[in-house]
Formats: C-alpha cells, structure tokens, sequence
C-alpha cells in the first residue's frame, strides 16, 4: 500500500501542473492558429486566444472583420479539431463526413470579406449540417449504408440559403439511421453506416436522436453552429442531452425540399448551437419561403432578423404557464435545477402559472403513412444514377446485405411500405383520421390552455414538449439549465409558443440565459475524455 501510495504522489507531483494546462489547451487557445516566422525564419503555429470549445458567431465574426483570423485558417483548426475529438482521442464520432471544398469555401469567403457592404455574421464561419440534408458534391446517406453513394443533384435550399450568407459547409453529421425512423429500438446516435455517436459529457449516457451528431459536434465545438432536423424530439432531445440551444421551429419556417423525410406534417430543420445568439443568427439564414414546399408559403416571417429578438428584459411581463407534470419529482437534483429556473424566470419579471396540459395522445398512422408517400418523392428528384429509387428498394437492399444494414431490424420501415397510399384505401381514411385527432391533442390544447390562462408561452423540463409541440406544428426552443449535482449530467428547460411565435421565445430564452450563464462545455464538465488527444497529450500517462 505504501509504495502505490508514493507512486501516486509522484503521478500527481509529475502531472497536476501539466494535466491542468492540457484542459485549458482543449478547451480551446490551442485550438486556432495562425502562422508567424521564428528565430530562424522558419514559420511556425501561433495561438491566439480564442475558445473553439465556447466561440460565439459573434466573436469569430469579429475576429474576422478584424483581419485576426482568415475564414481558411479558421476552418482548417475547425479541421483539425474534428480529427482530434470525432475521429481521434475520444472518438465521439459526431461528423460523418467532411466537405472536400471547405478550404475552397472558406478562401472565397475571405475574398468576400475584403470587400465592402454589409455581410452576414455566418461570414466564412464554418458549419456542420446534418446528414440527412442535400450538400452538392456529398452523399445524402441519411446514416444509411443502402444510401451510402446516394448523390444529390444540387443543395438543398437551406444549404443555398447558408452559402449566400457566406457560411462554409465544413462537414456533416452523423444521425440515428432514417432520422430514427427506420425501426424500434435503435439507440440514439446509432447508424449502420456511420456507426454510434458518443455522448460528450459522459459517453455511457446517449446523445440522443435523431439529431445527436449535430448535438455533440455543437457541444464540443466540432463547428460554430450545427443543423438538426425534428419530426418528434430530435432537435430539442439532443439539445438537452449535450447540454446546448435547440430550436425546433414552427412547420414551414424552413423548407424541406432536399431533406430525406419522415413525414411533411411534422418535419422541420433547425439549429443546434451553445448560445441562443447563435441560434437566433443560424435561424436568421434557414428561414424563408420554398415553391417547391407548400408549408413555407404561409411564413409571416420570411427575411426576419432573428438575432434583433435577443433581448435581456423580454422575461418582464411575460405570462409563462408551467406545465404540472413537468414538474421534476420533489427531492431530485433534477428538482433542484427546475426550481432555481423558476426562481431566476420569476426574478427576470415573468409571472409563473400552474397549469394542467395533457400532453399523451392516441395512437397515430401518420408517420407511417407519411414515411413512404414523402420518402419516395424525396427520392424521386435524384439523379437517375442513384441507388435507390423508393422505401421498397431500400428495404430489398437492407436484406440482402442484413449482415450490415439491420442490426436492429427495419420494422418501421415494413410498416409503412406495407400502408396503402391510394386516395380511397383503408390506410388514407385511417391516416386521415389520425391527423385530425394528433391536431385536437396538440395544437387545440395548447391554444385553449393558452388563451384561458392568457399565457405568452409554456414551460417544460428537458425535451418534455416535444411530442405535443410536434404534432402541432409549433416550436420550441431548450436552453441549458444546469447540471446534475450527482454526475454533472445535463438537465435543460424548454419554452413553447404557438406558431410563429419564435421571436417571442428568442427573446425570452437569451434572456434566461443571460440571467444565469450556466452552461459549462464537455472539457470542463467531462475533463477525462479530452486529456489525451492531438491537440493535448500528457504523454506516457496515456494510454498507448
């Protein structure tokens, strides 16, 4: 015992110091460089001191406009960053694949930005959408290894909208398989092509899905923003799984066209981002009106600068409903984290309602109805040269390669194939059915709860409105509420709003989290991970 003892005296005498540096080192001033001539004229990297693992949008555009930073140099320490955490070190596995033009991309928003005008703060800032989402020149694999050369013919819009704000598409990341639609029981993250993602603050934990390698790769600054896309969850569950700002917009803020599908009545794209600002200014780029998605036509607010809703006195005066069973059990630290949000909502100047949502509902035919209708569109604007033509192609393909493709079975995927889509079948006359009652146990008990109680919005623990909040249409926004004081897991509250309510729930959820600024990055929640890494390495104390 004594001679452990002196060893682990002498381990901690050796490395305290240096273990101490390799954190900060992570958490970012080592992260982006920039080039510099030492003594012998030979020209060697730099830090500068900004955090990749914390950088806001707002403080790379700066460093950008003030010629501190390139968008090229910018990129390639993202780069680097993603081969040191996703592939290297602890391998979370957040991006599946990296974009070959980024350098190209990001050389050309440098010569944007030496132009004169004004320019979007997504400027040369890099960004991870996720890989269920069309980018010309990349596989839209949907996690899929039956999709794994499938090719798009050109971007999707909301891909269009990020390139004219000047933003480089960096890469794209992994996801559950089909946006977890593919069958039951498929862990969060989980892909037969692009395997399973890991959890930053504590891989025993999921990352959630779908959306989880957008979650983890904002969480631990793999890119500046990230994209998600949600039909039930999959943006505001991973939000508060990886401990980050997720907005689930209102059905038709953003378009679809160009993302594979689960079911157009609930699908929406959003951002997945460590600060509401960024979000705000991510949201400011996706939204607007697509011909080609009927959903968009009706947007109020197309060209609406949502970074202008950011407001640190919003919560003064709104009426905010809280949602009885949210409510976390007495005596849990989750109890603990909801009543010190209800205290600082409450200080901000909003008054707090009790009241009665029923947020279940009956079982429902219109995701599987709506899988096979609205993916065989999505495929049929392929190439002729794609692999895969409709859902029943991509189930033949499943089964003769099962080895690789079905680990976990595709019974979701047989369900819906299995469903008539003709205008006077069983299946349609269920369908139908079955949307109109998903509207009267969502969106009617939402409205009748609001309006009795005259109420601004409606306040959930972690992703608690998200079934409701989906078959309504309606958006939600999750923000970071602290940490579990047993195993600093994350814990998140989320506000919802009817629809097009989001410069309202912008405004009050930057102004929580000002008020509190409790959100801490993986690397200082979670330091064990990242101490033996590319960027950060204590030598022999690593494992070989």
């Amino acid at each position: 015992m004594k001679s452990n003892s002196s060893a682990r005296e002498r381990f901690d005498r050796r490395h305290a110091t240096a273990l101490a540096m390799a954190v900060l080192m992570v958490a970012g001033t080592a992260s982006v460089t920039t080039s510099r001539a030492d003594a012998t004229g030979r020209h060697s990297e730099r830090p500068l001191s900004i955090d990749l693992g914390t950088a806001t949008v707002a403080q790379l555009d700066g460093l950008l406009s003030s010629g501190k930073i390139s968008s090229t140099k910018l990129t390639k320490a993202y780069l680097e960053r993603i081969r040191a955490f996703n592939s290297q070190g602890p391998s979370l596995n957040a991006v599946r694949s990296v974009n070959p033009d980024a350098m190209k991309e990001a050389a050309s928003a440098d010569k944007a930005r030496r132009g004169k005008g004004p320019h979007s703060p997504l400027l040369g800032v890099p960004v991870i959408v996720k890989d269920n989402i069309d980018v010309a020149g990349m596989p839209t694999t949907a996690g899929s290894v039956a999709l794994a050369d499938s090719y798009p013919v050109k971007d999707a819009p909301i891909v269009a909208q990020f390139r004219k704000a000047g933003a480089v598409i960096i890469g794209k990341a992994n996801l559950t398989e089909f946006a977890n639609y593919l069958t039951s029981g498929m862990p969060g993250g989980y892909s037969s092509l692009g395997g399973q993602v890991l959890n930053a603050y504590d891989a025993s934990q999921t990352p959630s899905g779908s959306s989880g390698g957008s979650g983890v790769a904002a969480s631990i600054g793999l890119a500046a923003v990230t994209v998600g896309t949600e039909t039930s969850g999959s943006i505001l569950s991973p939000a508060y799984s990886n401990s980050v700002v997720g907005i689930k917009p209102t059905v038709g803020l953003v378009s679809r066209t160009g993302i594979v599908p689960i079911a157009a009545s609930q699908d929406t794209a959003g951002p997945l981002t460590r600060t509401v600002a960024d979000a705000a200014a991510t949201l400011t780029a996706l939204d607007g009106r697509d011909p080609a998605d009927p959903a968009t036509a009706s947007n109020p607010l197309v060209g609406h600068d949502f970074i202008k809703d950011l407001s640190t006195t919003a919560l003064r005066g709104a009426r905010i409903g809280v949602v009885a069973s949210q409510v976390p059990a007495a005596g849990t630290d989750n109890r603990a984290l909801w009543d010190a949000a209800v205290t600082a909502l409450k200080d901000q100047g909003a008054t707090l309602v009790d009241v009665a949502l029923d947020t279940s509902g009956r079982p429902s035919t219109v995701l599987s109805y709506e899988f096979k209708r609205d993916l065989n569109a999505y495929l049929a604007r392929l190439p002729k040269k794609a692999p895969m033509k409709s859902l029943a192609d991509i189930i033949a393909y499943n089964n003769v390669h099962a080895g690789a493709a079905l680990k976990f079975g595709q019974v979701n995927a047989l369900n819906s194939e299995a469903k008539d889509l003709g205008a006077d079948s069983a299946d349609t006359a269920a369908y139908k059915a079955s949307r109109a009652q998903d509207l009267a146990d969502s969106k009617d008990r939402i409205d009748a709860v609001m309006k009795d109680n005259n109420l601004t919005t409606l306040l959930f623990a972690n992703s608690g409105s998200a079934g409701i909040g989906a078959k309504a249409g309606y958006p939600s926004i999750s923000v970071p509420a602290g940490y579990q004081s047993a195993n600093r897991r994350p814990f998140s509250i989320s506000f919802l709003g009817q629809a097009w309510s989001e410069p309202t729930l912008i405004g009050y959820a930057h102004d929580y989290e000002q008020a509190t600024k409790l959100r801490r990055p993986p690397t200082v929640i979670n330091p064990a991970p990242y101490r033996c890494t590319a960027l950060t390495s204590l030598g022999d104390s690593c494992a070989p």
